[in-house]
This record gives structure tokens, sequence and C-alpha cells, in this order.
């Protein structure tokens, strides 16, 4: 399958398909996502060019089992819900969960990101494609405002400017009566953060620091003070998940370091607010 029409910003979406695939060839898959190496292996890219390093991929199959996690547990106290999946990307998430009839799930992305992943895939019995960008007003339209909404972004927060996100978090609790907010974040990146990492990746393509905009914050609390209708249910960290013990060794050091280091800990957290 063709690519090659996809702007910079709608391939970002390759790049954590691709570290999936890598999770999932490996000898001990973390998530375990037979449809991500599948697309990979339909779509005519080199993604070898990628920045999927071996401390990127674990960090984004960790973040994506974390966050499967959180919409088990929300479906199985809400069994009426709608799961709403912000910048779906090529995630197959909605496979993975598996959801049950009564739960309608929307994926919104970029309408060009939708005919590549339509073209990957048959949706899921409950799947609803959003064809619409985040950072316009009314791309909640056409999801039921109701009803316990589940509400999550698997890598979108970093690429958005602060008053982006603010704004994506207005408009969803504004339109949603009750739910969850979930996201993962990589805590406050200052500008400098940001320059090394955009220099140390400047010969790969579509490096999580090219695009990165968001500088992040330490106090999980932080959004609460954005939106008073976010009340901070869960801040976990990735790397003190027991899924660490099989990071690549140097990976593996900072997460054991993360529990008495709390600045390494926010650097890969899950976050989720209950509005």
């Amino acid at each position: 399958m063709d690519v090659s029409h996809l702007d910079s910003v709608e391939q970002t979406a390759l790049l954590t398909e691709y570290c999936r695939a890598l999770d999932n060839a490996a000898a001990r898959p973390i998530l375990g996502d037979r449809w991500a190496q599948e697309s990979v292996a339909a779509i005519d890219y080199d993604f070898t060019r990628l920045a999927a390093t071996p401390s990127v991929v674990p960090l984004v199959a960790l973040r994506a089992k974390m966050l499967d996690e959180a919409i088990r547990t929300f479906i199985r106290d809400h069994p009426d819900a709608v799961v709403v999946d912000l910048g779906a990307g090529f995630s197959a998430a909605v496979h993975r969960v598996d959801p049950p009839a009564g739960i309608d799930w929307y994926s919104v992305d970029l309408p060009a990101v939708h005919a590549v992943r339509a073209g990957l895939r048959p949706p899921h019995p409950v799947e609803h494609a959003v064809a619409a960008s985040l950072t316009e007003p009314g791309w909640a339209d056409a999801v039921p405002a109701d009803r316990p909404a589940m509400v999550f972004a698997d890598g979108l927060v970093a690429f958005l400017d602060e008053p982006t996100v603010r704004s994506l978090f207005g408009s969803v609790t504004a339109h949603f009566g009750t739910g969850v907010l979930a996201f993962n974040d990589y805590g406050p990146v200052s500008r400098a953060n940001r320059l090394l990492g955009r220099l140390a990746t400047a010969r790969t393509t579509n490096s999580p620091h090219t695009q990165w905009n968001f500088p992040g914050f330490a106090d999980p609390r932080r959004p609460e003070a954005w939106n008073p209708a976010l009340t901070l249910l869960d801040a976990a960290s990735v790397m003190q998940r027991p899924e660490a013990t099989s990071f690549p060794a140097g990976l593996r050091l900072a997460a054991r370091l993360s529990h008495r280091i709390p600045a390494i800990a926010r650097k890969a957290r899950v976050l989720q607010y209950r509005f």
C-alpha cells in the first residue's frame, strides 16, 4: 500500500505502528500486536528509516498495553460506553481490546490517514471512523455525548503545542457528560532537550523529536488547573511496570533508577483524569 501521499504529520502514524510491529516480532513481546506486523508488511515504505530505536520500541509497546488495560477496565464498569481514540493512526487498539456489543468505538484521525487505515484491515464490528482534524471545532459532533466516554490518546499529545492540548481537553469535557481522559506523556521537556533530541535523530525520519511541540509538565495535576472539569485519577510510570525487566540494558537501568529518581519516572507516564 502506497503512503507517499501522506504529509509529515500524517506519517507520524508510521513510527508507532512500526514500533508495535517490532515488539510483536520480539522473542518476548510486551504488547503482542499481530495487526501492527500485518500493517507494516502491507505498507510500501522503508520503515528502517524511522527512529524506532531499541529503547523506543518497548516504551511504545508498554504504554499501549497500559492504555488497553485502562480501556478494558472502563468498559467493564460501563457496558454502554463510547470509546474515543484521538489520533488513532493505524493503531489496532480496538482489535486488541475487542470490546463487546453495546460499546461504540470512534477512531478519530485525518481523512488521509483514515483512507490508508481502511485498506489495512476491516473495521471492528463496534468501530466507527471519524475523519476529522482534532485541532478544528466539531470533531466530536459524530460521537454520542450522552454516554460514559473513555477518551484516550496514544502518542498524540507530544506533537501538539500547549494551547492546542488545552483546547482539545476542553472540547472533550465540553462534549461528553462523564468519563475518563487518558494519554501518555513524557514529563517536562525543555527546549534544550527538544533540540538535542532533534540533533541526535537528524538522519532518521519521523523521529519523535522532529515535531515535538508540547513542553510537558512535572506535576500530573497541572491539567486540573487548565480545566476544572478534570480530576487526576491515576499517574502510572511505564518505567515502573514489571515488564521493564525485559527492556534493553540501558533502559532497564533507567527503570530501576526511576524508583529513586522521580524525574526518570516522569519521562514515560500514562495519565488518567476523571471528568
